[in-house]
């Protein structure tokens, strides 16, 4: 288990992270929906996640949103990194009733995303905007390449329930260990 913490002057966050868990979390970052896209997330990459964030929600759920993000992806980058003996890449289509995202992943240590969701508005007091900012710094900052697609659906909560648990399978699968690969890359170094 590996812990960060980061304190501005509108959040202050802890979390702790375990890759090879079983999908065990606590997470509180007052900001409900995405309370419930954590649990799911850990839930379904088995990874071992707490989370605690004390934000500005009196003002929106911006910054708390995004700086979750920046945490979470930024203890995934320091135990991923130099990878070694993982599969590296991976991919996942996960369905929920009508909607179906697909996440391909390269665990690469070069960040880029590709964000392709159709929802917008609110679900409840959240803001479906948060999920592309959650998903761009914790992508950023875990230094990972991801495609994360809608290939269909109308429910936002769907849509994006079924993307946090796409990337967390895509997740699970690319950091599956195989001693057999050595350094995932023809460079010799991730």
């Amino acid at each position: 288990m590996v812990t960060k913490t980061r304190k501005t002057k509108e959040t202050d966050i802890s979390v702790s992270l375990n890759l090879y868990g079983e999908g065990k979390n606590n997470i509180d970052t007052g900001v409900g929906f995405l309370d419930h896209m954590l649990e799911s997330f850990s839930k379904h990459s088995l990874i071992d996640l707490d989370v605690k964030c004390v934000g500005d929600t009196h003002i929106d759920d911006h910054h708390s949103v995004e700086d979750v993000g920046i945490v979470i992806g930024s203890l995934l980058s320091e135990v991923l990194y130099p990878a070694k003996g993982i599969e590296r890449f991976s991919n996942s289509s996960v369905v929920m009733d009508e909607a179906c995202v697909e996440c391909d992943l390269d665990l690469s240590n070069r960040p880029f995303l590709v964000y392709d969701l159709d929802v917008y508005g609110k679900i409840g007091n959240f803001d479906a905007e948060l999920v592309e900012e959650f998903f761009r710094a914790f992508i950023l900052n875990a230094s990972v390449s991801a495609h994360i697609i809608q290939k269909r659906g109308k429910n936002k909560h769907h849509i994006i329930e079924a993307a946090f648990k796409a990337v967390a399978v895509a997740i699970r699968r690319a950091t599956e260990k195989n001693d057999r690969i050595g350094i995932p890359s023809t460079k010799d170094m991730l």
